[in-house]
C-alpha cells in the first residue's frame, strides 16, 4: 500500500510556473515572496512593492502588475550589477 504524502506546492513556484488566474490576496503575496504579510502591508503604504487596488475594502493584486513588479526587480538587480 502506497502512502500517498500531502506535499504543500512551493509558493514561489507560483511565480516561476505562471500565477494563478484570479486577483491575488495580500496573504497570497507573502506567501508567494516568503515574507510577513506586515512586509506586504507596508509595501503598499511605502508604494515600493507591486501595485495593489481596493476592491471595497479589500485589497487584491493583479497577477501581471505582480509578474511586471518582479521584472522590474530582476532589471534593477542586473542594472546595479
Amino acid at each position: 500500500m502506497s502512502r500517498s504524502r500531502s506535499a504543500q506546492p512551493d509558493p514561489r513556484a507560483a511565480l516561476r510556473g505562471g500565477l494563478p488566474d484570479r486577483y491575488l490576496t495580500p496573504g497570497d503575496i507573502a506567501e508567494i515572496f516568503g515574507v510577513p504579510l506586515e512586509t506586504v502591508y507596508q509595501w503598499r503604504k511605502k508604494r515600493t512593492g507591486p501595485a495593489g487596488f481596493r476592491i471595497g475594502k479589500h485589497l487584491r493584486y493583479d497577477p501581471a502588475d505582480v509578474q511586471a513588479f518582479v521584472a522590474r526587480q530582476q532589471r534593477a538587480e542586473i542594472d546595479a550589477a
